[in-house]
C-alpha cells in the first residue's frame, strides 16, 4: 500500500504542469469585436449623415457650397489651426473604418472556424443585404479610394479645379464612369446602413423581441433617406438641375 502510494506520488510530481487556459480579453471575445464592429459603424454612420446633408449644399448654387467646402478647412478656429479640425475629423474616421473591417475580419475568420464544413442544405439568409454585407464592405472601401483621388486629392478628376468645389463635383458627374462607380457605391452603402444598423442595435443591446419590427424599420428608413440623399447630386448634375 504505502508502495502504490510512492508509485502514484512520483507519477504525479514527475508530470510536467498542465498549461493554463490563455486570459481572454474582452476585445478578444465575439462580444467585444461585435461591440467594437457596432461603435465603429455607428461612428460612420455618423459621419454620412453630416457628409449628405453637406452634399445636399449643391442645391443652394456654388457660392454657398464653396463656402461649406472653405469651412470645413476652418472649422474649429480659431482654436484649432488651420485644417486641424478636418484632420481630427479624418483620423477618428480613418479609426473607425479600420476597426470595423478588422472586427468583421475577424469575426468572419471565427465563424467559419465554428463551421468547418458546410451544410448539406444551405440555409437562406435573412435578407440580400445580409449576403452582400462583405461584398459591400469591398465595394465601399475601394470607392472611398476613389472618391478621396476624385475630389480630395483631385488626381483622377480631369476638370478640376483647386479651390472650387462646386465646380469639381459638377465635373465628376459629367462623366458617364463618374455616375456609375458613385451609384454603384451609394446603393451599396444603403444595404450596408440597412443591415448595420440593426445590428449594432441588436449588439448594444438595444434590439428586443417587441421592438424589433420598429428597429426594422428605422433602419430600412434611414438606409433609403441616405441613399436618395447622396444619388439626389449625381442625378440633379446629369438633368442639368444642378450645372
Amino acid at each position: 500500500m504505502a508502495q502504490a502510494t510512492r508509485t502514484h506520488s512520483s507519477g504525479t510530481a514527475g508530470r510536467p504542469p498542465s498549461p493554463r487556459a490563455p486570459r481572454r480579453t474582452l476585445l478578444g471575445s465575439t462580444v467585444g469585436k461585435k461591440a467594437v464592429m457596432a461603435v465603429s459603424g455607428l461612428i460612420l454612420l455618423g459621419y454620412l449623415v453630416a457628409h449628405v446633408m453637406g452634399n445636399l449644399k449643391v442645391f443652394f448654387g456654388p457660392d454657398e457650397f464653396n463656402a461649406y467646402g472653405h469651412w470645413l478647412r476652418t472649422m474649429g478656429a480659431p482654436v484649432l489651426h488651420h485644417e486641424w479640425g478636418l484632420w481630427i475629423v479624418r483620423v477618428v474616421l480613418l479609426t473607425a473604418v479600420v476597426a470595423h473591417g478588422v472586427s468583421a475580419y475577424q469575426l468572419s475568420r471565427l465563424d467559419r472556424k465554428a463551421r468547418p464544413t458546410r451544410y448539406v442544405h444551405r440555409r437562406r439568409r435573412a435578407s440580400y443585404a445580409t449576403r452582400t454585407m462583405r461584398w459591400g464592405g469591398v465595394i465601399i472601401a475601394l470607392f472611398v479610394v476613389w472618391h478621396l483621388l476624385d475630389l480630395t486629392t483631385l488626381t483622377v478628376n480631369a476638370n478640376a479645379q483647386p479651390g472650387h468645389p462646386y465646380e469639381n463635383v459638377v465635373a465628376t458627374f459629367s462623366t458617364w464612369y463618374g455616375n456609375v462607380i458613385y451609384i454603384v457605391a451609394m446603393l451599396a452603402v444603403g444595404l450596408h446602413v440597412r443591415h448595420g444598423f440593426w445590428s449594432a442595435a441588436q449588439t448594444l443591446g438595444a434590439g428586443k423581441a417587441r421592438r424589433d419590427r420598429a428597429l426594422k424599420v428605422a433602419a430600412t428608413t434611414l438606409a433609403l433617406v441616405l441613399t436618395a440623399g447622396f444619388l439626389a447630386v449625381p442625378v440633379a448634375v446629369m438633368t442639368g438641375v444642378v450645372s
